[in-house]
């Protein structure tokens, strides 16, 4: 486990080391990573440092508000709506790692933008260990590793946190002073709920996703899970009142883990899986069933694509 005092120290100490006087750009989704990794680099680089959270439309209910909220402390802080660009982007893209080279490439491309109004030589991201192990092994490629473009508009790439594990990032949240819906939150991944829609990313699709996985991570926090979450896994018939619908599939995953290098599906007592597929379904007219995933990774991996 790591010493959090002293990787604070040293962490700020490298950040300002490598930066110097420059400025540097840093993208903040409202995760543990990127949060630990934006609070550290505001702290060695202060006023040098411009924070980003992009709205890609693709984010948690209530992400943009919490990320406000919860950084209001920098002055610099940029809230980019892109929500269009990004659908736009993704239209029509049904393959997995095509998504997440797109949304790589899409974000990559708001920070340059920013850079260059900040005047700012440097990327800060919140890369963690299991993001390196599972892109440089050929798992599946997170944006901020495998899908990074080929050309990065940036003199250096600096990664904080890109030894560290989940555990050990949020023991260095607790450090920090982070609040716990920060430091506690479930991993999310940086595609976003675009790999929890299986095929085509749509408006509607996210929607339906979006609002199921706050019902999971409500209905599940007894539990305690490592991560919980809801896709968006196909259609299929139903009957809602005494109508035949034709309707959103919407998978239920709950795992335990340590790490999230392997994972076991969790036990759920059948009250709790009832009650979380009737709120879903009766909270979208367009949502037909309501399944539970029991995989374990492996064979799974813990998101859908």
């Amino acid at each position: 486990m790591v010493d959090a005092e002293s990787f604070v120290e040293e962490a700020v100490a490298e950040i300002r080391e490598e930066v110097g006087d420059a400025h540097a750009v840093i993208g903040l989704s409202g995760g543990v990573d990127s949060s630990v990794a934006a609070e550290l680099a505001y702290r060695a680089l202060g006023e040098n440092l411009t924070a980003v959270y992009v709205d890609t439309g693709l984010m948690r209910k209530g992400e943009t508000e919490e990320v406000r909220e919860t950084f209001s402390h920098m002055s610099s802080l940029r809230i980019v709506e892109a929500e269009d660009r990004f659908f736009d982007a993704l239209e029509g893209v049904v393959d997995p790692e095509e998504k997440r080279e797109i949304i790589g490439r899409e974000f990559i491309r708001e920070f340059e933008r920013e850079a260059k109004e900040a005047d700012a030589d440097y990327l800060v991201q919140g890369t963690i260990y299991p993001d390196r192990i599972e892109s440089e092994g050929g798992i599946k490629s997170h944006h901020n590793v495998g899908g990074l473009p080929d050309v990065v508009d940036f003199e250096g790439i600096v990664e904080p946190v890109r030894d560290l594990y989940k555990d050990e990032v949020r023991e260095v949240a607790r450090e920090l002073g982070l609040e716990s819906v920060v430091a506690e939150r479930m991993p999310f991944p940086g595609p976003g709920l675009a790999v929890r829609v299986v095929g085509e990313v749509t408006k509607e699709k996210v929607a339906v996703a979006r609002d199921a996985c706050h019902v999971v991570e409500e209905e599940l926090e007894e539990y305690d899970p490592w991560q919980a979450l809801a896709a968006v896994v196909g259609k299929g018939t139903g009957v809602k009142g005494d109508n035949r619908v034709h309707g959103w599939i919407v998978a239920v995953r709950s795992v335990e883990s340590r790490d999230g290098m392997t994972a076991r599906a969790q036990e759920l007592d059948w009250e709790t899986l009832q009650r979380i597929q009737s709120r879903i379904t009766g909270a979208n007219e367009n949502v037909a069933r309501v399944v539970y995933d029991v995989t374990h990774k492996p064979p799974a991996t813990i998101e859908y694509e």
